[in-house]
C-alpha cells in the first residue's frame, strides 16, 4: 500500500494539478521515506499530521475525539484518497471521515486493498469492543451511504461485488509498476539462488515454494526476502525456521542483507506460491525485471493478469501431493478441531454460509489433495522426506513439472514479457489519468443502509466458500 502511494502521487500531482500533499497517519512515517518521499514531489509541499486516533488501532475511540483531529488535518479544499477503510483497524475513523466528508463536499476515494472478512475473524470481538456490534454497523462504516463516495478495489473480483451494490461508484483500478531497465543476472558463488520476494506470512503458503524448489531444483538455496514483521505471523515463522534447522533445508526467512533489486539480479528463478492476493504486483515485477516465474494461479487475479495481456509460461492450479507422505488420520483430526474452532470465531449469522474444507470432504478416504490445503504441521511432515522419494511420489500427480524440472536444470525457464497493452493501465500517467476520473464525483442520492450490508455479505460469502477455505489462515499458533 505505501509502495502504490510513492509511486503513484508524484503522477497524480501533476494530473490533477495540484501543489500540496497532506499525508494524514496515526503514526509517523520513517524519517528516510518521509525524506525521499519529498524530494520525489519537490517543490510541492508535503505536510504531516499525525494522531494516534487516525491510525490502525484495536482500542475504543471517541467519534468526538476523531472528528476533531480530522478537522484539523483535512484541508478546506481537498480530494481525499483514503486506503484500506474495508480492513476493518479504525471504523470509528471510517465513519467520521465519511461523515466529514459529505459534510464538507469533499470527494472521497475509498481505495480498498484488503477486507476485514478475509481470514481476520479472530478480530471480530476486538471490533464488537470498539463499539461496532452488528455486522450491519460494520458495513455503514466501510460502505458509507452520504456524500461524494468513490469504492476503488485492485482486482476485478472484488469490483465486481462493488459494482453491483453501487452502480457508479464503483471501479477496478489496477496497482501501477515502476519499470526500470532490467539487470543482467549478477554473478552468484556457489548455489543458485531461487527468490520468493515477500514477507514470511501464512498466506504466502511459503512450504510450497520450498517444495518446488527441492523438486525442480534440489542444488537451490530458496529466500524469502523479508522474515516475520507481525506478531500474528510469530508462530509460523519460528515454526518454519525450526523446521529448516532441524533437517537442513537451504532456506533463508529474511535477514539477507541485500537488497531486493540485488536478489532479482542475482536470482535464477522467482517463486508466488500465496493462496490469496489482492493483485499480484510481484508477479508483474518478476515481469519487469525479465526473471523466470513459478506462479501458483489465483482465481481472483489471473484473470487480471490475463486481460492485461501478461502469460506465465510456468504457472499452476495446486500441486497435489500422496496421501502416503503424511499422516492423513492425524491431519483429518487437526483440520477438524481447528475448523470447529475457526466456526466458533464468526459471529452466528454467517456460520451457515461457511463451507466444509477441501480435506475434510474426503475424511473417509485416504486420497491425493492440493498440498496448500494441508496444515503447516502436515506440510513438514511432506517435506522431512527426502526430495527424491516425495518426488517419485507426487510426479504422475503433477506431470506438468516434467517439463519444468528438465527445464531448471538446464537454466531454461522461461521469463514473462512484459505486454504492450498492460502499459495502457499499469504506467503511472495511465494510473493518474483513471484516478482523476474516478475522483470527478457527482453529487449523488445518498444510498439505503441495506445495500452497504448486502455488499459486505456477498463478500463474505465469496470469502467462505470452499475453494477458498485453508487450513494455514484459520489460527495464528
Amino acid at each position: 500500500m505505501r509502495r502504490v502511494i510513492e509511486l503513484a502521487t508524484p503522477h497524480l500531482l501533476r494530473e490533477l494539478r495540484a501543489d500540496s500533499v497532506t499525508l494524514i497517519t496515526g503514526e509517523r512515517p520513517p524519517a528516510a521515506w518521509l525524506r525521499a518521499f519529498r524530494a520525489t514531489l519537490a517543490p510541492s509541499t508535503v505536510r504531516v499530521c499525525v494522531d494516534a486516533v487516525l491510525g490502525y488501532t484495536d482500542v475504543r475511540l471517541s467519534p468526538t475525539d476523531v472528528r476533531a483531529a480530522l478537522d484539523r488535518a483535512l484541508p478546506e479544499r481537498a480530494i481525499v484518497w483514503a486506503h484500506n477503510l474495508a480492513l476493518g483497524r479504525n471504523l470509528t475513523l471510517s465513519r467520521e471521515l465519511a461523515a466529514l466528508c459529505a459534510a464538507r463536499d469533499l470527494p472521497l476515494v475509498a481505495h480498498h486493498h484488503d477486507w476485514w472478512c478475509d481470514r481476520r475473524w479472530p478480530r471480530w470481538p476486538v471490533i464488537q469492543h470498539c463499539g461496532f456490534r452488528t455486522l450491519a454497523a460494520v458495513a455503514a462504516a466501510i460502505f458509507p451511504s452520504q456524500g461524494r463516495v468513490a469504492h476503488v478495489a485492485i482486482n476485478q473480483a472484488d469490483a465486481g461485488i462493488l459494482r453491483r451494490h453501487f452502480p457508479g461508484r464503483a471501479h477496478w483500478l489496477p496497482n501501477l509498476v515502476e519499470r526500470t531497465a532490467p539487470r543482467k543476472r549478477s554473478a552468484v558463488r556457489g548455489t543458485p539462488l531461487w527468490l520468493m520476494p515477500c514477507r514470511v506470512l501464512r498466506r504466502k503458503n511459503i512450504a510450497e515454494a520450498l517444495l518446488l524448489t527441492r523438486w525442480l531444483r534440489p542444488e537451490a538455496t530458496m529466500i524469502v526476502t523479508v522474515g516475520a514483521d507481525e506478531a500474528d505471523e510469530a508462530a509460523y515463522a519460528s515454526a518454519l525456521a525450526a523446521a529448516a534447522r532441524e533437517h537442513r533445508w537451504p532456506l533463508r526467512l529474511g535477514g539477507h542483507g541485500s537488497s531486493i533489486a540485488d536478489l532479482y539480479a542475482a536470482a535464477e528463478a522467482v517463486l508466488f506460491t500465496s493462496i490469496q492476493e489482492g493483485f499480484g504486483l510481484p508477479q508483474l515485477e518478476a515481469a519487469a525485471a525479465k526473471r523466470p516465474a513459478i506462479i501458483r494461479r489465483l482465481p481472483q487475479i489471473a484473470p487480471d493478469l490475463a486481460s492485461l495481456g501478461f502469460r506465465f509460461p510456468q504457472a499452476y492450479d495446486e500441486i497435489v501431493v500422496s496421501p502416503t507422505l503424511f499422516d492423513w488420520k492425524g491431519e483429518v483430526q487437526r483440520q477438524a478441531i481447528a475448523y470447529r474452532t475457526w466456526l466458533g470465531q464468526l459471529p452466528r449469522s454467517i456460520r451457515p454460509l461457511a463451507e466444509k474444507p477441501t480435506l475434510l470432504r474426503a475424511q473417509l478416504t485416504p486420497r491425493p489433495v492440493p498440498f496448500s490445503r494441508l496444515t503447516l504441521a502436515a506440510q513438514i511432515e511432506v517435506l522431512r522426506l527426502p526430495a527424491r522419494e516425495s518426488w517419485s511420489c507426487c510426479a504422475s500427480l503433477n506431470p506438468f513439472l516434467d517439463a519444468w524440472r528438465d527445464r531448471a536444470a538446464r537454466g531454461k525457464l522461461e521469463p514473462t514479457a512484459w505486454p504492450r497493452a498492460a502499459e495502457a493501465r499499469l504506467s503511472g500517467k495511465a494510473y493518474a489519468r483513471h484516478f482523476a476520473k474516478i475522483a470527478d464525483i457527482p453529487p449523488r442520492q445518498p444510498l439505503t443502509p441495506e445495500r452497504a450490508a448486502c455488499a459486505q455479505r456477498d463478500f463474505i460469502r465469496a470469502r467462505l466458500r470452499t475453494s477458498e477455505i485453508f487450513p494455514l489462515l484459520w489460527s495464528n499458533r
